[in-house]
């Protein structure tokens, strides 16, 4: 049998009790002694229990988490009548978050490495990871376009390109699902409004949904294999929510895309239908909406009561019900957690952070880095005597608090260091300085180079109206939701802007490394630093590529996967826009942003030479060659983005439609082949038909979106 026939052969032996149990969710944050009795056994679905027991201090091993799971999976099963398995669920956006396990660079971070392939080999381990334990649906990734950066959550996603962040989010669904994990893009769709505005209403047409910020779903459920997805919060220019809209969550994601798998609702999303958006008056009346809409499970807490009284109120009918338990019943069949329900716990422990593990996460932190701005400052001279390290994230991990650790605390490991603490250990020979930003001025000339580590606030309900680096800031995350996320209080209690300047005026060899998940204002002291250099939140692996970027044992080669603003005033702002009738600046500037996506300097050069373009049976064979004329290795990005003209419909200036990460040693030449589908030449007519409707057409080499070194009919 198949597993639709299992499934569909299962469903038709349940009872309306145990149909309605498959729709429910739990999500338990104490793991103490009342956990069991505190547990409902017949529920579908829980948040799984390793996300919280790290608790008073103490930290739990990967077989640990793995025995808690496997009772819990065991107490399930047994409880019911027909030994359903529940589907233990938890956050994956750069680790598996169920306790210590692996943690790589945060999105924006791995967005930056253009190599998909890496991404996906960092997504596999985390697959591993999280099956490890008995987790088995990650609610990840994040492939919302973000298009304005004052959007708290930039930081998850992996920039403002729709082929990047379509190619970035199938890597991370195959990595995910190799492993028996559920891929779970979200948030399904736009809910980033203009202003950064989190989960606030979305005015996007049709043809702007459809253009733009539905393709990367599309592309992680056709070429990623997703076995899930989660709706957002906002409301839609349908006037309906995301979670009730059938639109969405039915034509589009099922009749058009054919998608199989699951809809989840983003945690309390049901709830906010009635109680945000006012659309209807109990929470029976929203479940049964969003259920009739195409949704199939409300996480992360949905009672039976709530499920029970829709049905006995009418307001769900048993095809409804039906509907919405076989995808889940085929969702567990397809997972295998019928015929393998338990995980080994001991090779959990063997698995979970193993040395292959921790060797990926140096590799991708380093092929993250992104080199904005360079001087002849970097890389230092391992030679050089003195080195000051300064600023408020000179000595906490590099891991951003964004779904970084578990509940009640924060991620660490022991054989992971801080970046003062790492150059401390292994700059040999030097002598590192360190102090209070007020000592700046006296500490900074005594030292042959200086580094500062900036900080800002940011994450999920951390929209920023400013851009600049903040200075006397204090956040503590407190409620319910916010928690999954961090609970860590995030603290800057020095003026930043004001340190830097005086750290560059004393000191000219000075280096600003920034630790963000989203562009920040540098204007008022860009031009005094020597060098800047883009970390992100590099993860576990981030201190020792710091390090080695630093000194030059690595080239640094990321590239910018949003567009850098001069000013907050530049907002929102991206390379893709459609032409403007009348102009694109300002009357103070340009309207140019200060680094425009795909830009990232090195220290090597290299040159773009014998370009060709030749046409295939399904599109084109790009082919150049990339010299590097300096006298380091390095890593150049190839970028082909499509210009049209004489086309039915405006379409945007450019659109990157292909690219390639490629390692030249110095003085080589490397033979480049990037493809172009054909389906570049397809769009949406003015009936909102999508075809090829014809136009004239070109493909624009080079290495950043705003400079082509080559142009090709096509």
């Amino acid at each position: 049998m198949t597993n639709e026939e299992k499934a569909k052969e299962l469903l038709s032996r349940l009872s309306v009790s145990e149909k309605l149990h498959q729709l429910t969710s739990q999500i338990i944050f104490d793991i103490d002694e009342k956990y069991e009795s505190r547990r409902d056994p017949l529920c579908g679905n829980y948040r799984n229990p390793g996300h919280f027991m790290h608790q008073n201090g103490r930290i739990s091993k990967p077989s640990e988490v793995a025995h808690r799971i496997n009772l819990d999976v065991k107490q399930s099963i047994e409880a019911q009548p027909h030994r359903i398995p529940p589907i233990e669920h938890g956050e994956a956006l750069h680790g598996a978050q169920w306790g210590m396990a692996s943690i790589f660079p945060q999105p924006i971070g791995l967005a930056s490495t253009f190599d998909p392939e890496l991404v996906g080999e960092a997504a596999s381990v985390i697959g591993k990871e999280a099956a490890a334990v008995g987790v088995r649906q990650a609610l990840s990734p994040v492939v919302n376009v973000c298009r304005d950066v004052r959007w708290g959550r930039t930081v998850e996603t992996f920039g403002e390109d729709v082929k990047l962040c379509s190619d970035m989010g199938a890597a991370v669904c195959r990595g995910l699902e190799e492993n028996g994990v559920a891929a779970t893009p979200k948030h399904f769709v736009d809910n980033c409004a203009d202003g950064g505005r989190d989960s606030n209403h979305s005015v996007r047409s049709e043809r702007e949904l459809r253009e733009v910020y539905l393709k990367p779903f599309e592309a992680c459920f056709k070429e990623g294999g997703a076995h899930g997805v989660m709706a957002s919060y906002n409301s839609l220019s349908s006037g309906l929510p995301a979670h009730a809209d059938p639109w969405l969550l039915t034509k589009v994601l099922r009749e058009e895309w054919g998608f199989d798998g699951i809809v989840v609702s983003d945690y309390g999303g049901v709830d906010g239908v009635y109680s945000a958006h006012r659309v209807c008056k109990d929470g029976a009346s929203a479940i049964a909406k969003c259920i009739k809409a195409g949704l199939d499970c409300d996480l992360p807490n949905c009672s039976y009561a709530e499920v029970k009284e829709a049905y006995d109120r009418g307001l769900l009918t048993s095809d409804d019900i039906d509907r919405a338990v076989f995808r889940i019943l085929k969702l567990k069949f397809d997972l295998g957690l019928f015929e393998c329900p338990y995980v080994d716990e001991e090779l959990a422990d063997r698995t979970v952070r193993c040395d292959g593990h921790k060797r990926l996460a140096v590799k991708a932190a380093e092929k993250s880095m992104v080199l904005l701005k360079n001087d002849g400052v970097l890389p230092l001279d391992e030679k050089i005597g003195t080195l000051g390290i300064f600023g408020p994230s000179a000595d906490i991990l590099p891991t951003g608090s964004n779904y970084s650790g578990p509940y009640a605390h924060l991620w660490e490991a022991e054989d992971v260091l801080s970046p003062l603490a790492y150059f401390r250990a292994h700059a040999n020979g030097i002598r590192i300085i360190t102090g209070d930003d007020r000592d700046i001025p006296h500490l900074a000339p005594m030292c042959d180079a200086a580094l500062y580590f900036t900080s800002i606030v940011e994450g999920e309900g951390l929209d920023r109206s400013d851009l600049r680096l903040p200075s006397y800031r204090r956040v503590s995350s407190s409620d319910g939701a916010a928690v999954i996320v961090d609970k860590a209080e995030i603290e800057i209690n020095v003026d930043q802007e004001k340190s830097v300047s005086e750290l560059a005026r004393a000191n000219p060899r000075t280096a600003v490394i920034l630790m963000n998940g989203a562009p920040v204002d540098t204007s008022a002291w860009i031009d005094a630093a020597g060098a800047v250099l883009e970390a992100w939140y590099p993860g576990e692996g981030g201190s020792e590529a710091i390090y080695n970027v630093v000194f030059g044992a690595c080239n640094p080669g990321g590239k910018l996967p949003v567009s850098w603003p001069r000013s907050v005033g530049q907002l929102p702002l991206y390379y893709s826009f459609k032409p403007s009738g009348r102009g694109y600046g300002y009357e103070n500037d340009d309207g140019t942003p200060l680094y425009p996506f795909g830009y990232g300097k090195s220290y090597t050069s290299f040159s773009l030479e014998n370009a060709s373009v030749a046409c295939e049976e399904d599109g084109w064979c790009v082919t150049v060659d990339v010299k590097n004329t300096g006298d380091r290795d390095g890593d150049e990005v190839v970028q082909v983005y499509l210009s049209s003209s004489c086309t039915e419909t405006v379409q945007p200036l450019r659109s990157l439609v292909a690219y390639r990460r490629v390692t030249v040693p110095a003085g080589d030449t490397a033979r480049v082949s990037l493809g172009v589908p054909s389906s570049v030449k397809c769009y949406y007519d003015a009936d909102m038909v999508y075809a090829a409707h014809g136009g004239d057409f070109r493909l624009l080499i080079g290495t950043r979106s705003d400079k082509a070194d080559f142009e090709f009919e096509i």
